[in-house]
């Protein structure tokens, strides 16, 4: 998809690049990883780069053990016991290796379910600093991406997707979510290209 562009203008000092799930677990070598991780990598890399300070990586922690959770996540891993902590180990829930060196002074906030707004430390995070504009990259566009951006969207948060920074397991859902993002919540989430996110960005 091409890039919208930034129709709302420049990114300004209110403003954090939000990092979805850029994990070991979703990499080569684990049950849950996709190709599209290594080929968004250089562009996180560039962004988290550019302004590491302001940078917030997520990273979704699964249950202990096959079983563990609330409600339906007990099924869910009873269906990817492998992903548990137990099976795959605490290294699999470490940022992917050359993202890790930006942390300090960029940020870490851990999470259980897709959405990284549900224990409120997000909010608390935004609100300390007086943050308007949240920049999104990482993964899986059509689940914890869409979790994140979903919230950002409810608290009037103005949305910058990187649509080069962007991955999923799936190319049919993440071009219908992108599709859906850019026709459904125009006034509200844009999309642009890393070297346009970096030029505005000021």
């Amino acid at each position: 998809m091409a890039a919208h562009g930034l129709v709302h203008g420049e990114l300004g000092l209110n403003c954090i690049h939000l990092c979805v799930d850029m994990q070991r677990l979703f990499g080569p070598g684990y049950p849950w990883a996709f190709p599209w991780l290594q080929k968004v990598l250089p562009a996180v890399e560039e962004l988290c780069r550019s302004h590491p300070e302001r940078t917030l990586f997520t990273r979704f922690i699964p249950a202990e053990r096959e079983g563990d959770g609330r409600g339906t996540w007990q099924r869910y891993y009873r269906r990817w016991p492998e992903v548990t902590l137990e099976r795959a180990g605490v290294e699999a829930v470490r940022l992917l290796p050359s993202l890790e060196r930006f942390v300090p002074p960029a940020h870490v906030l851990d999470k259980r379910v897709y959405s990284p707004w549900s224990e409120g430390r997000l909010d608390h995070f935004i609100a300390e600093r007086e943050i308007d504009t949240v920049i999104i990259t990482g993964g899986e566009t059509d689940v914890c991406v869409l979790a994140t951006v979903l919230g950002a969207v409810d608290r009037g948060l103005r949305v910058v997707l990187v649509i080069d920074a962007l991955c999923s397991s799936s190319d049919a859902t993440h071009d219908a979510l992108m599709e859906l993002y850019l026709s459904r919540f125009s006034q509200q989430i844009e999309a642009a290209s890393t070297s346009e996110v970096l030029v505005q960005w000021r």
